[in-house]
């Protein structure tokens, strides 16, 4: 057996995201997040990124060969977990010795809902969910990773137990010492960029290279379709001081020259010191003479004339909310907090400030009718926004969707909202292997696996592909080109969130050829 003391090298693989147009857009944070936390403790570090590549289980499994680290962490959202499932296993394939951890968005929702289900003392639906992925993967990583993953490495070093709680690390408890305070926040280094290929993907915002950082953790709100608002990690705000936050932006243009920069904080107008952050903002690009361009979330309810004025100040040209629906029914059954009035507030606010809106709308709420989508239609047509998202909802584990749903028919299971009666009704699906959910091609691509007492899933998918079409027409809105990514923008915890330390062949997958990236010194070239 390996000492615990023993610093041997870690293996962090990115799954593709095979549901994205362009897997190449956003450098994605959370398994870089890991990876400095293990270089800053010594430990050498090397990640596989499969973004892009179509013959990734190939790749991996050569890899996995020749490669003389033995423990390998995967992180994946709800979407990868089909392709990180065929990665892990093609790991095990090559090395019967290894030793494969999964963390990321999908465990820490998994384990929120396993945790509800052993509060009410039925295990059922999220326990299956756990148990899919210990059939597949050694460790489970749930929460927050940067402190957690020196526990997972431990437990690797060992013979890993096969009883389910032995094989858990929970960073998802807040009063657990892995779980990331403010201060600890702050600590913690920021994401090794360095070791990744910035150059191979390729954003921008409004012509201006750009890239992605994360300014603050959490959303404190209890939206009913959400992924993780039963996940402390994903529910409960972790702020950055102003400071760091406009350093790590400085340090972004000093040394990569990026001038665009896309907050992926789920709502940047939670934190009480969002004014002082963009005048901060507004202070560095005068002091740099040059200027930026901005893009990130909002809520509605909560966003005001200053701070859309100091937001276009700071370079903000584009503001993304979930609005979601149209219909006041529909807006309290998701227990979205903002109303109708409010979202139209929202957009009256941005657009006079001279800020453009996307609005991220959803269906398939429980009530959805085929009047409350025509109540949406109408209401984009009223404000107008400069673009927008229509996406069919999907019961996430972690969600209240998800989570206090019963089974009232084999592999049917219902949501009720309590307040108003009005009911959701889902798919069981194995997460393993199904990811057409969330797929976004509107000439057919789309798949709904929800339906209510309304409106079944076929008239759904209908309905979606209508109100898109009419609305982007008579708004002049055109499609997005199957060029460019189709990178749904709700918050609902299962953004993509990974990214890599191995550099990889700057072939897009339109062009990608069969083959193994050569690995040097530094990474992959």
């Amino acid at each position: 057996m390996t000492q615990k003391s023993s610093k041997e090298k870690i293996c962090l693989v990115i799954p593709p995201s095979i549901f994205l147009l362009d897997e190449r857009v956003f450098a994605s944070l959370g398994i870089l997040k890991i990876a400095s936390s293990l270089e800053e403790q010594g430990w050498p570090v090397e990640v596989v990124d499969l973004s892009g590549f179509t013959n990734f289980e190939e790749i991996i499994k050569l890899h996995a060969e020749k490669t003389d680290a033995r423990i390998f962490g995967i992180t994946a959202t709800t979407p990868q977990m089909p392709a990180a499932t065929r990665v892990a296993k093609s790991i095990k394939v090559a090395r019967s010795d290894s030793k494969v951890m999964i963390g990321g968005p999908h465990p820490t929702l998994t384990k929120a809902a396993l945790n509800q289900e052993q509060k009410k003392n039925r295990l059922g639906r999220a326990s299956k969910a756990m148990e899919h992925l210990l059939e597949v993967f050694d460790i489970i990583v749930a929460g927050d990773g940067e402190d957690a993953i020196f526990e997972a490495i431990k437990l690797a070093q060992d013979n890993t137990s096969d009883e389910m709680a032995e094989r858990i690390v929970d960073g998802d408890n807040p009063k657990g010492s892995l779980f990331l305070t403010n201060k600890r926040l702050e600590e913690t280094p920021w994401p090794a960029r360095h070791l990744i290929d910035l150059p191979n993907y390729n954003y921008d915002i409004a012509g201006y290279k750009a890239t992605s950082l994360i300014a603050q953790l959490g959303c404190p709100f209890a939206c009913g379709f959400c992924g993780g608002r039963r996940s402390p990690m994903l529910r409960r705000i972790r702020m950055r001081s102003t400071e760091s936050i406009v350093a790590e932006i400085r340090f972004l243009y000093e040394t990569y020259g990026f001038r665009g920069f896309m907050f992926y904080d789920d709502e940047l107008n939670v934190n009480k010191k969002m004014v002082e952050l963009m005048n901060a903002i507004s202070d560095l690009q005068s002091e740099l003479g040059t200027d930026f361009r901005l893009r990130g979330f909002v809520k509605a309810e909560l966003f005001n004339k200053e701070q859309a004025e100091v937001m276009y100040r700071a370079g903000f040209r584009q503001l993304l909310t979930g609005f979601e629906s149209g219909s006041p029914r529909i807006l309290e059954n998701m227990n979205k907090k903002a109303t109708r009035d409010d979202n139209t507030r929202a957009v009256g606010f941005a657009k006079n400030a001279g800020l453009s809106v996307k609005a991220l709308m959803s269906c398939g709420h429980p009530g959805e009718s085929h009047e409350t989508i025509q109540d949406t239609k109408d209401w984009l047509l009223e404000v107008q926004p400069d673009d927008f998202d229509y996406t069919i909802i999907t019961t996430y584990p972690g969600s209240p969707y998800y989570d206090d749903a019963v089974e009232t028919k084999p592999g049917i299971w219902t949501y009720t909202y309590e307040k108003t009666g009005d009911r959701l009704h889902a798919y069981e699906l194995d997460y393993r292997t199904t990811a057409d959910y969330y797929k976004g091609n509107p000439d057919g691509g789309y798949k709904a696996y929800v339906f209510t007492d309304h409106i079944t899933s076929e008239e759904l998918v209908t309905e979606r592909d209508n109100l898109e079409r009419e609305v982007r027409d008579k708004l002049g809105i055109p499609f997005n080109s199957s060029a460019a990514s189709v990178n749904f923008e709700h918050s609902m915890g299962q953004g993509p969130l990974p990214d890599h330390i191995l550099r990889v062949t700057k072939e897009r997958k339109s062009t990608m050829k069969v083959g193994l990236p050569v690995i040097s010194s530094v990474g992959v070239k």
